[in-house]
């Protein structure tokens, strides 16, 4: 005989719904492998700092007074240089040490993660920390020196928190998900489209039903966005003078290829990875497993899930649109604010497979794929700047002149170059260090190349000229290529040390001219 309460469990177990207690723990270790291996990868890459982060660092170096002004010429707001300043005056500015701090960033978002998958109608709380553990998008971040990892912290935090306030309401969970908010918005600015998207799901919540929660939520986001108020003018000057000159117009297909990044990019697994993704996310928002052989699809969609697609896809939505009529990028990295979020999705998707066999099975082949993904972050360059500057520093002589066209070139190669030389930037002979984005477009336009080149000449003498130099870059034509033929004519003693690599997205080639 069995005893009261097991004889009901019997039959689950014979159709595979419940693993038997005695079944060895090989998932659970598999999965331990999975998330200790997806902690270490966020913390190894080989690559130098690229443009953006060797700015980031560059200007979180500075006296935290100093940063506001900074960023004013940069495009940003300040939550993360300020994080960044107090981290690097604690461990120092080499590439591990900066990086280390969006590492520790991404880690907390795996630990709070489970929560927020419990409170958004997960049953499971690994699902979603497995999914992230081997995410290429969320591994990326983490080993960059950028905000975006603390963004995806910030975001997770923040369903944690406005779930528990529209559940059961509280001045404490008010207070956290004002400050959420508030910390997001200075962040990374495209949180403003997140917070619209969700402040408007509420005013309807509250217009239809006067739910008493959703009023809560709508007056904690309003308190929260007050954070951003001081820093209200530094933005709308950024708004009219900075942006993304740098990259192409948006696209229809923008958020679509924002998924496609989150998988790990355009190779093989991350196409792969993509699709599963997706499927996931769409049983997430229509479907509800009934047994382990039927999954009940319902275009009313589960509420749970209506709710993180209404935010990943309403905020990407908003973003395209605004993108669209400003003649700004869509750029997949500011998509990690919703990163999270869809990771839930897919997550409450993995849910609706109630057969554990079926689901250890594609929560398998999403982990395979993505670290596969993950892998190549390892190795991988993100910039030129080592093999530019080892090449410099192997034979420049001091009071050399190193030149950068575009500007955009500086930032990176200088942090690698040892003292001693000249370093001046294409149009302006501005320092390396930084890049002022301020009306960009136009300044570039108006830079001559003949007058730069005459510049170079005369502040060499009897020096050498290095000019580090790509021709790919927007709002530049082709005043790079016209430098480097004035250069070649004045002293046509040169020799290319450096040819650009397709290996790099920069494509930067070093040429020497010798003085006579």
């Amino acid at each position: 005989m069995h005893k009261a309460g097991q004889g009901n469990l019997l039959p689950l177990r014979r159709r595979g719904l419940e693993p038997r207690a005695n079944r060895p723990g090989a998932a659970a270790l598999l999965a331990a492998l999975v998330i200790g291996g997806g902690v270490a990868l966020r913390f190894w890459t080989a690559s130098h700092l690229w443009l953006d982060e060797a700015l980031t660092v560059n200007i979180a170096r500075l006296p935290v007074g100093r940063i506001p002004d900074a960023l004013r010429h940069d495009g940003s707001p300040p939550i993360y240089y300020v994080a960044l300043h107090a981290w690097m005056w604690m461990f120092g500015t080499g590439d591990v040490a900066v990086r280390a701090l969006s590492g520790l960033f991404s880690v907390g978002t795996l630990a709070a993660l489970p929560f927020a998958q419990r409170e958004t109608g997960g049953r499971r709380g690994s699902t979603a920390l497995l999914l992230a553990a081997a995410s290429p998008f969320a591994v990326r971040y983490a080993t960059e020196a950028r905000m975006y990892s603390l963004l995806m912290l910030l975001v997770t935090l923040g369903v944690v928190a406005m779930a528990k306030l529209v559940r059961s309401p509280s001045v404490p969970s008010a207070i956290a998900v004002g400050l959420l908010t508030g910390l997001a918005l200075l962040t990374q600015y495209w949180s403003l489209f997140l917070v619209g998207v969700v402040a408007a799901w509420l005013l309807v919540r509250w217009l239809r039903s006067r739910e008493e929660t959703a009023l809560w939520g709508l007056t904690a986001l309003a308190a929260g966005s007050l954070l951003f108020v001081p820093w209200m003018p530094v933005f709308l000057f950024q708004l009219r003078h900075t942006g993304t000159p740098w990259a192409s117009p948006a696209t229809i297909g923008a958020p679509l290829s924002a998924v496609v990044e989150w998988a790990g990019g355009y190779r093989d697994s991350g196409q792969l990875l993509a699709l599963l993704l997706l499927a996931l996310g769409a049983l997430g928002l229509f479907g509800a497993g009934l047994d382990h052989r039927r999954i009940e699809l319902s275009l009313r969609t589960r509420p749970a899930g209506r709710g993180l697609a209404l935010a990943v896809f309403g905020t990407l939505a908003a973003a395209l649109a605004v993108c669209a009529v400003t003649g700004s990028a869509f750029v997949q990295r500011y998509t990690s604010v919703v990163f999270p979020l869809f990771v839930l999705l897919a997550a409450l998707g993995a849910e609706t497979l109630l057969m554990p066999r079926v689901r250890h099975g594609v929560l398998g082949v999403a982990v395979v794929l993505g670290l596969a993904g993950c892998l190549s972050n390892i190795g991988s360059g993100r910039t030129q700047a080592g093999v530019v500057a080892r090449a410099v520093n192997a034979a420049a002589s001091p009071g050399d002149v190193v030149a950068f066209c575009p500007d955009q070139l500086g930032p990176s190669v200088n942090r690698l170059l040892r003292r001693g030389l000249v370093q001046l930037t294409f149009p302006l002979g501005a320092d390396p260090r930084r890049v002022d984005w301020v009306d960009y477009a136009a300044r570039n336009a108006a830079g001559s190349p003949a007058g730069f080149a005459e510049a170079l000449a005369a502040r060499a003498g009897v020096h050498d000229i290095w000019l580090v130099w790509s021709g790919g870059y927007r709002t530049l034509g082709s005043q790079c290529g016209d430098l480097r033929r004035l250069l070649q004519a004045g002293r046509p003693e040169s020799v290319t040390v450096v040819t650009g690599s397709g290996r790099y997205e920069e494509h930067v080639s070093l040429v020497r001219y010798q003085a006579s």
